[in-house]
Formats: structure tokens, sequence, C-alpha cells
């Protein structure tokens, strides 16, 4: 079960990567806060946070390691949120069949279904104590 935790944890890491590279080069090709083509459609909120994805995206994927628990949530929270924000847009620019959204929601799809399988995975403290106990 650690393994596939962990074999689950580096998936997401490589997603949340990807993401990260592809925030990295939008903002160096247009400049943070970036309104992603949309023009005036696209608020000053919005700006503000996919240009935090830049940061959140590593930073959940460095946690998925450092502080498993943590990445893991952080990673459920990310997509989730991302999901939904990008729903909107997708929908007043007519994007429905586009690449970009059917990944994220194919990411959210595969992180709702293996977060669970992940996190049961994942020893605690006290189980790695009692285990030392009964050892």
């Amino acid at each position: 079960m650690k393994r596939t935790s962990f074999a689950i944890r580096v998936l997401f890491a490589l997603c949340l990567l990807g993401a990260t590279f592809n925030h990295l080069r939008a903002d160096i090709e247009h400049g943070l806060l970036w309104d992603y083509g949309l023009g005036n459609r696209a608020v000053f909120a919005s700006r503000i946070y996919w240009s935090a994805l830049t940061v959140l995206d590593p930073l959940a994927a460095v946690l998925l390691f450092a502080k498993p628990r943590a990445g893991i949530g952080l990673t459920a929270l990310i997509i989730f949120s991302d999901v939904i924000h990008n729903t909107y847009y997708v929908a007043i620019s007519d994007q429905w069949t586009e690449s970009f959204y059917l990944s994220q929601v194919g990411f959210l799809v595969l992180v709702f279904a293996l977060s669970p399988i992940a996190w049961r995975g994942l020893q605690s403290k006290t189980t790695i104590r009692e285990a030392n106990v009964r050892g």
C-alpha cells in the first residue's frame, strides 16, 4: 500500500509540475496577471488566482513528499478550485471540448478517485510507534 501511495503521489506531482510549466510559460510570455486571452471578461481576481497557481502548484508537488497529507489536501483543493473557476470561463467562451479544460477535469477525477488510496497508504507516527512496540 505504501508503494501505491507513493506512485499516486508521483503521478499527482508530475501533473502539478506540468501545470507549473504552463503557468510559468504564460507568465514569461505574457507577464504576471495575464488575462489568458479573455480581455475584459477576465476579472482581476481571476488573474491573481491564475498567477498564484505558478507558486501553489509546485508547492503542492513538494508537499506530496515532504508532508504527504498536506500535499494531497492541497492538490485536491487546487484542482477542485481550478475546475470550478475555469468552468465559468469555459462556459462564457464555449470551450467545453478544449484540451486544457478536459485535462483539468480528468485530473480532478483522478485526484478524487485516487486520493483516498494515497492517504490510506501513509503510515501515521502513531501506527509506526504501535508497530515498533509490537515488533
